[in-house]
């Protein structure tokens, strides 16, 4: 019995399910990431009966109802939404989402005599030899005759019989065949992402969270088509606030429902330091709720699958639906995310740029949202969740296989409890020889998105240390205004002594410090800029740094984990300070990972 069929639909057919909810297309309200010129290639494309690839669904599986019947489960896409989104835009004239969040129409102009198409710009909008904007002809919004009359009011010179018969084979667009591939019902996750990638030739991982999208919303018998929009507008409302006049005006079910009042928070709340996306919201609603961190199981549990009996069975999807929703909700309460906020900032990482990896946040939020409902105490949550956080970012606990580690982490933490598992994770992975020897070697790096640099910056800014040669201003205050970075020994210093970026650009030779200071400091040694400083202590001058006093200048050095051999220190030392520094870096993250 084959697993799938194969077969051609005319582009309004395909547009017309679409519309009727027949194919599940979530991601039409996310971000449309093709460029423009692509819509143009594929319009292009299809007026020449050119091949534009298959679109991809599969079936939903069809669940064993109470009555013992079995319900018709309607097609998922799994492959092919930008371009049936390119389409929409450029067939039916529908406004779509640039990545910035912000609605845009895509204008396909079209010239008849050449049988060119492009992008609409104020070129072709002037030229009389083009067609503006083609879905009014396509979709019988302007007659043929119409548009042949106005056009060659504007071109008496061109040929008429030409014109017709290209401005017929434009509207004809929308008779053009799109291959469809259809997998059938039976095929579980693992097999139809497998037949995806095997047809998709570059071999693009397909993710399964848009099989979870896909599902729920073509789900409105347990809700799911509004916890999509769940999902969507909170994600939508982090970066564009004035979408929620978008939600009251349009979409006024879903703002009558439980789910806005649940987000309409953001709709004035601010913050930039965690942005989930929506497999963001969604693995945390899955992980917390469900105890489990692979997205191809909540799919098989929100189509009601058993794993004992491998039938489907609706008490099963209804359960899980209901776990989902009461998962996202709990996501979106601003009490939960503002607190959760709060604990990350006062753990030190007070900017995104100080977390390197999002899933760390994400795993984070879930434990914080599962310990919340368990009812234990605020300060042991804290606890917690800021020592597993700065864990998982040193050890980079969820770089690789993110699904199976949280899978794992869950499971464990569920049969074990966080506090014994922490303690086994940390005995396992923070040992002496970790704090000795392999954070030192991490914070050998040229880069600035290493995890043990940036948890480094962390631990400056919760023990609230001041920028290099500053008395005053602190180092969250630069990282928060967005301040530069500088060199301990100046980069021009050290070129010219024959050093290449990546030696001059190691994280141990990094500070944050005023520019003013930076600027003052120039191209001098280390030495020649430290005895200045000494020198205008004594002289009550304050021209390099804010600094007034050797004790205080000792002690910001000490704070910057700046070794006592920079005030001798010439290009011929450097090697030997990035080590000294390294080690003082890492006893300062030890130090801080303790307090926690």
């Amino acid at each position: 019995m084959s697993k799938y069929s194969v077969h051609q639909q005319p582009v309004e057919t395909l547009l017309s399910w679409i519309k009727s909810g027949e194919i599940a297309i979530p991601e039409i309200q996310r971000p449309f990431v093709w460029k423009n010129a692509k819509v143009r290639d594929l319009i292009d494309s299809l007026y020449r009966g050119y091949p534009v690839g298959y679109i991809i669904t599969w079936r939903n599986p069809d669940v064993k109802l109470k009555n013992g019947q079995l319900s018709a489960g309607k097609k998922v896409l799994i492959d092919g939404q930008q371009r049936i989104t390119a389409l929409t835009a450029a067939v039916v004239g529908q406004r779509v989402l640039n990545k910035n969040y912000k609605e845009i129409n895509i204008c396909i102009a079209f010239n008849p005599i050449t049988e060119k198409f492009e992008v609409l710009n104020k070129a072709f909008e002037k030229s009389p030899e083009w067609i503006n904007n083609i879905n009014p002809i396509i979709n019988d919004e302007i007659s043929i005759t119409k548009a042949i009359r106005e056009y060659l009011k504007l071109n008496p010179k061109a040929d008429e019989d030409l014109i017709e018969d290209r401005i017929e084979n434009l509207k004809r667009i929308k008779t053009k065949q799109v291959g469809i591939i259809e997998l059938d019902s039976s095929l579980d996750i693992d097999t139809v992402t497998d037949i995806f990638i095997r047809i998709n030739q570059k071999g693009v991982v397909l993710s399964n969270a848009d099989f979870v999208m896909s599902k729920i919303a073509s789900d409105e018998n347990h809700g799911g088509n509004k916890m999509r929009k769940l999902v969507d507008y909170f994600c939508r409302l982090l970066v564009d606030k004035d979408f929620n006049k978008h939600i009251l005006d349009n979409d006024k079910t879903f703002a009558d429902s439980d789910y806005y009042k649940a987000l309409k928070w953001m709709a004035s709340g601010s913050d930039d330091l965690y942005i989930p996306d929506y497999i963001d919201v969604l693995r945390v609603a899955f992980t917390y709720k469900f105890s489990r961190g692979k997205f191809s199981d909540l799919v098989a549990l929100l189509s009601g699958r058993n794993f004992e009996t491998r039938t489907y069975e609706d008490a099963i999807s209804e359960k899980s639906y209901k776990m989902l929703s009461d998962g996202l909700t709990d996501f979106v309460n601003q009490t939960s995310y503002q607190r959760f906020i709060m604990l990350i900032k006062s753990a030190g990482l007070i900017s995104q740029k100080l977390i390197s990896s999002k899933n760390s946040l994400n795993f984070s939020y879930a434990l914080y949202l599962k310990l919340r409902n368990e009812g234990m105490p605020e300060p042991e949550i804290q606890h917690y969740i800021k020592r597993w956080l700065i864990m998982s970012l040193l050890i980079s606990r969820y770089s690789g296989s993110s699904e199976s580690m949280i899978d794992e982490d869950i499971k464990q933490i569920n049969e074990k409890g966080i506090a014994k598992y922490l303690e086994q994770m940390e005995q396992n992975h923070l040992g002496q020889g970790f704090w000795e020897f392999g954070l030192v070697s991490q914070l050998e790096s040229s880069s600035v998105n290493n995890n043990a640099y940036n948890v480094y910056l962390a631990a400056q800014c919760h023990e609230n240390s001041p920028a290099f040669l500053s008395k005053s201003m602190k180092i969250s205050s630069l990282i928060e205004q967005r301040g530069d970075i500088h060199h301990i020994f100046p980069k021009k210093y050290l070129t010219e002594n024959g050093y290449i970026p990546k030696q001059y650009n190691q994280v141990a030779n990094f500070v944050y410090t005023e520019q003013a200071t930076n600027i003052k400091v120039g191209m001098k040694t280390p030495q020649n800029y430290l005895t200045k400083v000494t020198e205008q202590i004594a002289d009550s001058i304050f021209d390099i740094s804010t600094i007034d006093s050797n004790t205080c200048l000792a002690d910001n050095l000490m704070k910057n984990d700046i070794p006592n051999i920079l005030y001798t220190a010439t290009h011929l030392d450097y090697e030997n300070f990035l080590v000294e520094r390294r080690k003082l870096m890492a006893a300062k993250i030890k130090k801080y990972y303790e307090q926690l």
